[in-house]
Parts: structure tokens; C-alpha cells; sequence
């Protein structure tokens, strides 16, 4: 039967591959992989200091990456039905992107699967430089370190239950569940704020 010890020794024989794993998942993933970082930080397994400078560095190169992205689609594809789609999804949670971009890019970072998009839409409209990187380096300082704390939670928690690599596996499992659902919760609440606050915004323009 195996225990922790066995996934923190197989994470330390391999650790060079474990922290290209971390760069690249933060270019195509962001909360599982951190989340994960911070449990196998927690094990003895990565060194906290060196996780965090790769999520910052795959975070980083993701930012930029799709910024330039969004601008050469801008160029080249204008009117692309791709990005008629992405201004949709965009504003679906960030109705107030055009008038506060910073805040609209700052808190796309803690709803999932929403700063992709964000950044894509930032680089096609151009959003000032200065503003972009302000708003994700701020928003990375926060986001990155918490949660890899939220995986040394985990970690103590299931470790306080069971040692059994697969029971406590199950717990990790289900313990990132609820906090995915608590994210698309609080998104939805996020969503239907500022959908009112937008829609009172203009209502009061309008008078």
C-alpha cells in the first residue's frame, strides 16, 4: 500500500521535469496546477520559493503572449467572428470592461477561465501597456502565493485524514471540487453585480 512518501520521493527524483510541468501548465492552465504546486510544496516534495518563481514566470509569459496575440488578430482579422465571440464572453462578466479595463482585468484573474479571454480582448483593443501590466502584475502578486497556500490547506487537511496515497488523493480531489464550484458561484455573483451596477450606470445617464 503506498503512502505520501511515495508520490514526495517520485515529485523529488524528478524535479527539473515537475517545475517544467508547473511553467507550461501555467501558459494553458492556472488554478489546478498551482493549487497542485502548493500540495506537493506542502509534502516536501518542491521548494515553495522556486514553484512560485515558476507560476510567475509560465504566468507571465501567458499574459504577454496572448496580449500580442489579441493585437495581431486585431490587425489581421478585424471583423473575425472569433473575436465577435470573445467580446461576447467578455462582457458577459466584465460588462464594464471599456470603462474600468484595469479592474476588468484585475478580477478576471480570480474568476476561471475568464483572464484568457480577458487578455486576448485586451491585446485586440489595445488597451494601454502600462495599464495591462499593472493590473496582471498586481493581480499575479495576490493570486499566485494564495493559492498555493490554499494547496498547503488541502494538503494538511487530507493528510490529516489519511497518509494512503489514494484516500488521500480522493480528499485533494474533492476538496478542489468545492473550491471550483465556490469559484463559478462567486463569478455568478460577480456577474450579476456588475450587470446592475452597469445597468444603473447607464440608466443614469440617460436621464
Amino acid at each position: 500500500m503506498y503512502t505520501v512518501n511515495f508520490l514526495t520521493t517520485l515529485v523529488e527524483n524528478h524535479q527539473i521535469l515537475a517545475y517544467l510541468v508547473i511553467f507550461l501548465g501555467l501558459i494553458f492552465e492556472g488554478e489546478v496546477v498551482v493549487i497542485s504546486t502548493g500540495v506537493l510544496a506542502y509534502l516536501g516534495a518542491l521548494d515553495f520559493t522556486l514553484s512560485l518563481i515558476f507560476i510567475f514566470a509560465g504566468s507571465f509569459v501567458k499574459t504577454f503572449a496572448l496580449y500580442y496575440i489579441g493585437e495581431v488578430m486585431n490587425s489581421k482579422f478585424s471583423h473575425s467572428k472569433f473575436f465577435q465571440y470573445i467580446e461576447r464572453r467578455v462582457f458577459y462578466f466584465m460588462p464594464r470592461f471599456k470603462q474600468k479595463p484595469f479592474w476588468s482585468i484585475f478580477l478576471s484573474k480570480f474568476i476561471m477561465g475568464t483572464n484568457y479571454l480577458v487578455i486576448l480582448f485586451s491585446g485586440y483593443n489595445r488597451i494601454s501597456m502600462k495599464t495591462f501590466i499593472k493590473a496582471e502584475i498586481i493581480s499575479t502578486i495576490i493570486w499566485a502565493p494564495a493559492l498555493l497556500s490554499l494547496g498547503y490547506f488541502f494538503s494538511q487537511t487530507a493528510l490529516a485524514f489519511s497518509k494512503e496515497i489514494s484516500k488521500f488523493s480522493f480528499i485533494i480531489l474533492v476538496l478542489l471540487i468545492v473550491f471550483l464550484l465556490f469559484d463559478k458561484l462567486m463569478a455568478a455573483f460577480y456577474r450579476v453585480f456588475e450587470f446592475l451596477k452597469n445597468t444603473t450606470s447607464n440608466n443614469n445617464g440617460n436621464e
